[in-house]
């Protein structure tokens, strides 16, 4: 995508200031000379960053203004290894609100709107993400947070709550348990804005038919001010970003050339005006593509496609390569399969094993599935699983993302 003269000028803006500085990005810039960057070619040539670096930044040494400028921290969960610990101003936490309340008006939300919020709260962005944006926009919050099944379908009942916040695997979990309680005739939601996971066609068919509501994809991270850098609109033709916050760039994973509009590729983020932790070239490993031209909804916004993965969630068993979102599409391809699933990698007698277990409906012919599943996965991504079919409901639901992929290869 050709970059706007404005954002230009704005990358420019944040390379000055942070050059020469004791901060992790100056130290980056080190040999660099601004002056010479004077395209996007230019740009293109500066290197990326990536959360391993962030890492060693760790505590504060992303933090680009004075400590007194400084009004909150976020963090990655530090599950994989030492935490990222992102500092934000006060314009940033105001910049994260508007873009959060665009998301929410993209999905036809108003300030008439009782917005039930359930993911976590705290060091992660998600749950006071969700309600800068409700306040931002002047809607109602209900501040709930993950957990307690019982009291957040009791709230949503009392409350009479219009949109639901969530990950995937806890919409699904709630879906789930209201059509097992015989309640959806109490419950009022419309809309649901769903994030923090990837999540397949036939999973977001259940949600969406099950509550009887229209489902929008929130994007964003931790380490660019959080959930609501972009979200899909009513057309359900890709996510759009607010290009005058960030700028995207999809890359080649393993060359880290810049691929043409419409060539899926890995997501690299620039922060345009973010103060307390700017990032110049971050390679976020999730993959996806920039939808060219025009979005039929209007908007003017540039749209990416829904994301089909990460770079760092391929699996390699017997020699193939594959991801999860593939496996989501062989599942989907097969009548009678349900949207969940779990995929278990053992090495066994000196070779590999992929167990992959797999929902299906009542009724249906368990053995037969199991035979057409394993033919579909082995002409679609050539191997042949074992294939374990199981009642809808076994296996793990989670309040925030769900472990699909066990691989107890290595344990």
């Amino acid at each position: 995508m050709k970059m706007k003269e404005i954002q230009f000028e704005q990358i420019k803006k944040q390379l000055m200031r942070l050059a020469g500085t004791e901060t992790f990005y100056g130290k980056k810039l080190q040999g660099i000379n601004i002056d010479q960057i004077q395209s996007q070619e230019d740009f293109e040539k500066l290197p990326f960053s990536e959360k391993s670096d962030l890492r060693d930044a760790y505590p504060l040494g992303l933090m680009a203004v004075p400590e007194e400028k400084i009004v909150r921290i976020h963090s990655s969960s530090g599950t994989t290894g030492t935490p990222v610990i992102i500092p934000y101003t006060a314009k940033d936490v105001d910049d994260w609100g508007i873009q959060f309340a665009r998301c929410y008006e993209m999905a036809g939300i108003t300030n008439k709107d009782r917005i039930q919020i359930t993911p976590g709260y705290g060091l992660w962005t998600a749950g006071i993400g969700f309600q800068n944006g409700c306040e931002k926009l002047g809607a109602m919050a209900i501040p709930m947070g993950p957990g307690n099944t019982e009291k957040q379908i009791q709230m949503m009942m009392d409350m009479e709550s219009t949109v639901i916040c969530a990950t995937s695997s806890y919409a699904l979990l709630l879906a789930e348990e209201i059509e097992k309680r015989g309640i959806k005739d109490k419950i009022h939601l419309k809309k649901g804005v769903i994030g923090s996971e990837r999540w397949g066609e036939k999973m977001r068919n259940r949600i969406k038919n099950e509550l009887g509501i229209e489902l929008y994809d929130i994007y964003g991270l931790t380490e660019v001010y959080g959930p609501g850098i972009g979200i899909n609109c009513s057309k359900q033709s890709g996510i759009h970003y607010w290009d005058d916050y960030i700028y995207i760039e999809i890359v080649d994973p393993v060359t880290g050339k810049v691929l043409p509009d419409g060539e899926m590729g890995e997501i690299v983020i620039t922060t345009l005006v973010k103060e307390g932790a700017p990032l110049i070239r971050f390679r976020t490993h999730d993959l996806s593509r920039i939808i060219p031209g025009e979005c039929p909804c209007g908007s003017p916004y540039p749209r990416i496609d829904i994301i089909a993965g990460r770079t760092d969630d391929m699996l390699k068993v017997k020699g193939v390569n594959m991801f999860p979102s593939q496996i989501e599409e062989v599942i989907s391809m097969v009548e009678g399969a349900s949207s969940e699933y779990q995929v278990v990698i053992k090495h066994e007698n000196g070779k590999d094993v992929m167990n992959l277990y797999v929902e299906v409906n009542d009724g249906e012919d368990k053995p037969l599935l199991e035979k057409k599943i394993a033919q579909t996965f082995k002409s679609k991504i050539g191997m042949t699983p074992r294939v374990n079919t199981v009642d809808v409901g076994v296996l793990p639901r989670s309040e925030k993302k769900t472990k699909r992929v066990i691989d107890e290869r290595y344990a």
